[in-house]
C-alpha cells in the first residue's frame, strides 16, 4: 500500500474539520471548557485548518439550541468571555455518532 502524500493527508483533515464542524467543536469542547477563540487557535494548531468567526459562532449557538452544549460568561480580568461545556446529551452524541462511524467504515 502506498503511503499517503503529505498533501493529500492535510486535503482529508481539512475536508473532516469543514464538514464536520459541529461534531469537531464537541470533540473539543468534550477536552475542556473552552471559549470561542480558544477553539479557532485550537483548531488551527492542531489541523491547519482557519475557521472564521461567521462559521464558528452560528454553529457554537446552533449547538446550544439543541442541548449539545451549554454556555456561561465567565469574566477573565477585563473581558468576559462565553465558555462553552458539552452537555450529556453532547456525550450522548458523540458516543453515537462514533458508534455509527464505526459501523459505516467496516
Amino acid at each position: 500500500m502506498n503511503k499517503l502524500a503529505e498533501g493529500d493527508k492535510k486535503e482529508i483533515v481539512q475536508r473532516i474539520i469543514r464538514n464536520l464542524l459541529d461534531v469537531q467543536l464537541m470533540r473539543l469542547v468534550r477536552i475542556e471548557p473552552i471559549w470561542g477563540y480558544k477553539i479557532t487557535q485550537r483548531i488551527k494548531a492542531d489541523f491547519d485548518v482557519t475557521i472564521r468567526h461567521g462559521s464558528l459562532y452560528p454553529m457554537l449557538i446552533q449547538l446550544e439550541e439543541k442541548g449539545f452544549l451549554k454556555s456561561e460568561r465567565q469574566r477573565h480580568g477585563r473581558r468576559i468571555r462565553r465558555v462553552y461545556t458539552l452537555t450529556s446529551r453532547g456525550e450522548e452524541y458523540l458516543e453515537a455518532y462514533a458508534q455509527v462511524l464505526e459501523e459505516q467504515l467496516k
